[in-house]
């Protein structure tokens, strides 16, 4: 088994679907992609020229694309609401499977896809990549060794930075839950599933505030047009598009409004006057929240808190861990670590140092590459298994039915 090559079929031919399918192309010696599918031709075909796929190996039509497999692998990187649906398909067929996070918006389709990995006996990984990721997983090793002793509390807040926001939540794919997922589960599941792999437990019990504050009607600016090239404040509105998806900015979505994902400014021109990119925070369809706060206890004791904000000038998460004999601090925007055992030192860690390449979310998504194919050759354990990662998602499904019940405790039932 060590020397086996994976064929891997991909379904959503998107941003995350060429994300790790790059990383398997490093590694021809473990992987070989063969087909893909996607409802966009465009999308699909450029997928198909970057890799020299058969044309016949390429699919526009899902029902088509599972008549049957193709391959020994399938990632699954559709949009939330397919997920469940195509990896259940996948399995059917004999596929073993990599989903993108979330899983579901559904506590029931959860549960269907892990009876139908049981049925079909095949291997499931979820994408939960910060588990993976250099910073995340030395924290999880000093916590382990016990320095700072035993974790009382864990604090964590999620900066989504005020244009990612804007660009996925406000006028994006996620802005909708009813098409989506709530925002605890389609930003902070990562989240979730790191305080819960933190405090080595069960949620028992999670409560939740939060609310939908200044991407409203109510906070567009007099005169202000429905869509930014048409407005006369496109040139100053913090969030006009014209502003943040131009040449001059620069931000690293400019991509996602382009057909083939490369930079065309032209097309990106077009996109602002005719796709809800260029629509007007304050006029869009959305109805994700901007701000939660989320609290858990765990049945080992361990509390911790989660603060999601939309408000803030740079992303990235700050973590705190509590313990009885110190604390630690991980900063993801600022790359350090640091420990502070109770009347010693602070030693600080420079997590640029513990990741090679520049990979993205700080090394996971090279790193999930590299420990599913240890999975998949029966070597190693992978820690975003399928089981492992549905308790973070019961944890998302009960915070949400706490927010909308204005907060109330709410019982997590595994």
């Amino acid at each position: 088994m060590e020397n086996k090559i994976f064929t891997v079929a991909v379904i959503g031919a998107g941003a995350r679907g060429l994300t790790y399918t790059k990383y398997m192309a490093e590694k021809p010696d473990k992987f070989k992609l063969v087909a893909v599918c996607d409802c966009d031709r465009i999308h699909a075909d450029h997928y198909a020229e970057t890799y020299g796929l058969d044309k016949s190996l390429v699919f526009y039509d899902e029902d088509e694309f599972f008549e049957k497999k193709h391959a020994d692998l399938l990632i699954v990187s559709t949009q939330d609401q397919d997920h469940v649906r195509h990896a259940v398909k996948g399995l059917a067929l004999g596929y073993d499977i990599l989903t993108e996070k979330p899983i579901s918006d559904d506590p029931e389709e959860c549960r269907k896809l892990l009876e139908a990995q049981k049925k079909y006996k095949k291997k499931v990984l979820v994408c939960h990549v910060l588990r993976y990721a250099p910073a995340f997983r030395k924290v999880k090793e000093l916590l382990d060794s016990g320095v700072i002793g035993d974790i009382v509390m864990i604090d964590s807040i999620e900066q989504v930075r005020y244009y990612h926001h804007a660009h996925s939540y406000v006028r994006g794919n996620w802005r909708d839950t009813k098409k989506s997922s709530p925002m605890i589960i389609a930003k902070c599941c990562h989240d979730l599933d790191l305080i819960q792999w933190y405090a080595g437990s069960k949620c028992d019990t999670i409560s939740s505030i939060g609310d939908l504050r200044f991407f409203n009607r109510a906070h567009q600016p007099e005169g202000a047009a429905d869509r930014c090239v048409d407005c006369k404040f496109k040139d100053t509105c913090t969030y006009s598009a014209v502003r943040l998806y131009g040449p001059e900015f620069k931000i690293p979505f400019r991509r996602h409004l382009c057909k083939d994902l490369t930079v065309n400014q032209e097309e990106i021109d077009e996109a602002l006057r005719t796709t809800q990119y260029g629509v007007c925070v304050f006029a869009s369809d959305n109805n994700a929240v901007d701000n939660q706060i989320t609290m858990m206890r765990f049945e080992n004791g361990i509390t911790a808190n989660l603060r999601m904000t939309a408000f803030t000038a740079g992303g990235g998460r700050i973590m705190k861990f509590y313990g009885t004999h110190g604390e630690i601090v991980l900063d993801e925007k600022e790359r350090f670590i640091s420990i502070s055992p109770f009347g010693e030192p602070e030693e600080r860690i420079n997590t640029k140092d513990l990741t090679e390449g520049g990979y993205g979310h700080g090394g996971g998504d090279s790193r999930l590459v590299e420990a599913l194919y240890g999975e998949l050759i029966g070597e190693g354990s992978a820690g975003t298994t399928l089981a492992a990662s549905i308790e973070s998602h019961l944890m998302g499904f009960a915070a949400e039915q706490s927010r909308l019940e204005g907060g109330a405790v709410q019982k997590i039932v595994h």
